[in-house]
Parts: C-alpha cells; sequence; structure tokens
C-alpha cells in the first residue's frame, strides 16, 4: 500500500523549507558540487530555504576512514564498500522522508550511468516528495519513469530560479 505523505504547504515566505539536491555524484566530473553550490546560493539567500546537499553531507555520515577509502572499496573490499554506501542510503532516505519539503534535481548525461538518483527520485514519488528537475534534454528523451516521478521539470537553473522565486519568495 502506497504511503500517504501530506504535500508541504505554499508558504509566503521561504522560512523553514527544506530542500534536498539530487543528481550525479559518483560519475560527474566535480562530484556534482559546482551546481549544487551555485543552486545553494540562491536556495539560502534569496529564499531563505536550508539544503541537504549529499556532497557535504557525506563527510558528517563516514568516518574519516570510510570517508577517504570507500571510493576505492568499490575496487578492493565489496564488504566494506557495501557498508559505506548502505550507510549514505540509509542517511538520504530517512531525511528525504523525514525533513525534506522538496527536490531539485540535475538530470544530465552523467546521471544516467549511476542509480541513486533514480532510486530518490522513484522514493520521492512514492511518498508524495514534489520534485523539479532541471535537464538539458529534451522532454522525449528522458525516460518515461523518471518523468513520472517529477512535478516540473525546467530547461536550464534560471527558469527554475523563476519558478521557485514565484512559489516560495518572501512579499
Amino acid at each position: 500500500m502506497r504511503t500517504k505523505r501530506p504535500k508541504p504547504q505554499t508558504h509566503s515566505s521561504g522560512n523553514g523549507m527544506y530542500v534536498y539536491l539530487a543528481g550525479a555524484i559518483e560519475y560527474a566530473p566535480d562530484n556534482g558540487c559546482q551546481w549544487r553550490e551555485a543552486i545553494t546560493q540562491f536556495l539560502e539567500k534569496e529564499l531563505g530555504h536550508r539544503v541537504f546537499n549529499p556532497c557535504i553531507e557525506e563527510n558528517h555520515i563516514l568516518t574519516p576512514e570510510e570517508f577517504r577509502n570507500f571510493r576505492q572499496w568499490k575496487r578492493t573490499d565489496l564488504r566494506k564498500f557495501r557498508h559505506v554506501v548502505r550507510k549514505l542510503i540509509h542517511t538520504d532516505l530517512t531525511t528525504l522522508i523525514n525533513d525534506i519539503d522538496y527536490v531539485i534535481c540535475l538530470w544530465d548525461e552523467y546521471v544516467l550511468k549511476g542509480a541513486g538518483t533514480h532510486g530518490e527520485l522513484t522514493f520521492c514519488y512514492y511518498h508524495n516528495i514534489p520534485v523539479y528537475m532541471v535537464s538539458p534534454f529534451p522532454v522525449e528523451d528522458i525516460s518515461s519513469w523518471i518523468i513520472g516521478c517529477t512535478t516540473e521539470i525546467f530547461p536550464d537553473f534560471e527558469t527554475l530560479k523563476s519558478f521557485l522565486r514565484q512559489k516560495f519568495a518572501p512579499l
């Protein structure tokens, strides 16, 4: 049976909103950090939203040894690697269901090789968490399943920002 989660209120001010930044990490050239840093500036400064950035949160979830070594463990020690990745998955999904008001997702060429973002978006759909996707791809080139998991799709971040300003900007 599908879990029903109440939709977040559309606040007249952005206070209290918490956004999760989904997108490629593992196969992105900069681990997906640059776009997340740029949109975080907008979300925090202009809208007053709090941001869950998985690139930053890894430092808080993993031990120093795990953080330093887990990517090489994928090749050398699958047991350790699986343990660490499961810690990340658990934290991400727990945060999504318990704390997050909406998700911003960058759906680019790097996300296609991974699986985390696919899973996160499916999870969001199942738990009624809005997903605002930015993608350079024509909509017809995006998986039907993924489109079904989104709330809105935008061709670029400027269009997304305009939408978010209208939806959440303080009066």
